[in-house]
């Protein structure tokens, strides 16, 4: 049963510990993952078979998906189903292209020139995982960003079933998003393909999506040598909800969450004693009709919380201390409570914009900031596949009229190779 908790003196410590966040040892994952890393440096596609075999219980000849298969694939999935790929496709496309950003130029009265040049990466690696669920949506999600950019090759990484087959669900997402290049292998061993290359896979410059927590310790020890989006850990909800929102709803959006894994954090804030009653009813009512029932009754009864506070003023305090990677608020006039929001991946504002809505279809980005870590980063997005180079331009006569200033400025520092850059060229 998910648990109530009446709330008086709002303490971050509290919140966390009601939540169960803290500082997990990643030690034993952390070997492992090291060891795995280093073998496929070592070794390359024969440590990536050798692990595919281990663990996804299959032994390939060849990694790479052929284009037969991508093909086989289509004629496999639901006709609809890839009519609404593909109007998702378009959802997507259609927000994200607002997110792309452009090259700008400062030309000064004196002839100075200032700017960024703005330039895609070249290769990117998308992660999508095939264990408890395969996501397509996320295929979508983390590629056509990359498309928007400008990426020319986009490379996915997915694990196989026991004939070798990658999810034809997750390969239609493929190509209808624009992925150039895919590869059967999981795990931590994919993200250190990606990383430093093997005889059939080529390195990345960057590696987005998620992944178990293998992937996810992967990602972090190989970053620095590519670049990575973020360290995702489990999904989480906070439902910010008055008394006069509808019970059935708001249980309903708390274990669409809590059906993803057992560490999924499902969470209502609400000033209201009675809706969080009735919600606590609902949640047990509509457990015993979901088909991920054991995951999700796990995920209630762990990370399952619903906050009574004594104002909705204070539900936002609560809510902002959270930085919850999805945010609902079930009030009247959602709109005029946005500015209240200070930390959340995702927001969705209203009755009828629940979070499945973002996951699959409206178009802003489902791949979001977890465990807090709204507090300072964004959902993935277009700019997250763009670099940016400062460009300086000064001619003679500029260069004169500030030298000294630099020169003195290098001094000060003990550089003084920096201050004879300047100084010889002006030297007679």
């Amino acid at each position: 049963m998910i648990r109530i908790t009446r709330i008086k003196n709002i303490d971050k410590k509290m919140i966390d510990a009601q939540l169960k966040r803290e500082e997990a040892s990643f030690e034993v994952v952390d070997q492992t993952v090291k060891e795995i890393i280093e073998n496929v440096k070592q070794k390359g596609d024969d440590a990536l078979i050798h692990y595919t075999e281990q663990f996804d219980g299959v032994h390939l000849q060849s990694l790479k998906v052929t284009e037969q298969e991508v093909r086989e694939a289509l004629t496999k999935i639901d006709a609809r189903f890839l009519e609404i790929l593909k109007q998702a496709k378009d959802n997507i496309r259609e927000f994200h292209q607002h997110q792309f950003e452009k090259s700008w130029f400062i030309n000064k009265d004196n002839g100075i020139i200032l700017g960024q040049k703005v330039t895609p990466l070249e290769r990117v690696g998308v992660y999508v995982p095939g264990g408890k669920a395969a996501y397509p949506s996320t295929v979508l999600m983390d590629v056509i960003p990359a498309v928007i950019a400008g990426v020319n090759e986009i490379v996915m990484v997915s694990p196989p079933n026991k004939e070798g087959k990658v999810n034809p669900a997750v390969l239609a997402a493929a190509s209808v998003a624009g992925v150039t290049e895919i590869y059967k292998v999981s795990g931590a061993q994919s993200i250190a393909a990606l990383s430093f290359g093997t005889e059939s896979i080529r390195p990345v410059d960057k590696i987005v999506g998620p992944g178990n927590i293998y992937v996810a310790r992967a990602k972090k020890y190989v970053f620095g040598k590519v670049d990575i989006d973020m360290i995702a850990g489990p999904s989480e909800i906070c439902i910010i909800a008055d008394g006069k929102q509808n019970p059935t709803f708001i249980a309903a959006d708390l274990l669409s969450q809590a059906e993803h894994d057992e560490m999924a954090a499902s969470v209502l804030v609400t000033e209201s004693e009675q809706l969080a009653q009735d919600v606590q009813r609902e949640v047990e009512k509509q457990l015993g009709s979901l088909d991920r029932n054991e995951i999700a009754k796990q995920s209630i009864k762990t990370f399952g919380n619903i906050f009574v506070v004594d104002t909705i003023d204070e539900a936002f305090t609560v809510a902002n201390e959270i930085a919850p990677e999805h945010l609902e608020l079930l009030l009247d006039h959602p709109l005029d409570y946005l500015p209240k929001v200070v930390n959340a991946g995702a927001i969705f504002l209203g009755a009828y914009s629940p979070e499945p809505l973002g996951d699959y279809f409206a178009g802003p980005n489902h791949t979001l900031p977890t465990s807090g870590t709204a507090k300072f980063s964004s959902p993935l997005g277009t700019y997250d596949f763009l670099k940016r180079s400062s460009v300086i331009y000064y001619r003679k006569n500029n260069l004169a009229d500030v030298k000294d200033q630099i020169i003195q400025f290098a001094n000060e520092e003990g550089l003084t190779a920096h201050a004879n850059s300047i100084r010889i060229r002006f030297d007679k």
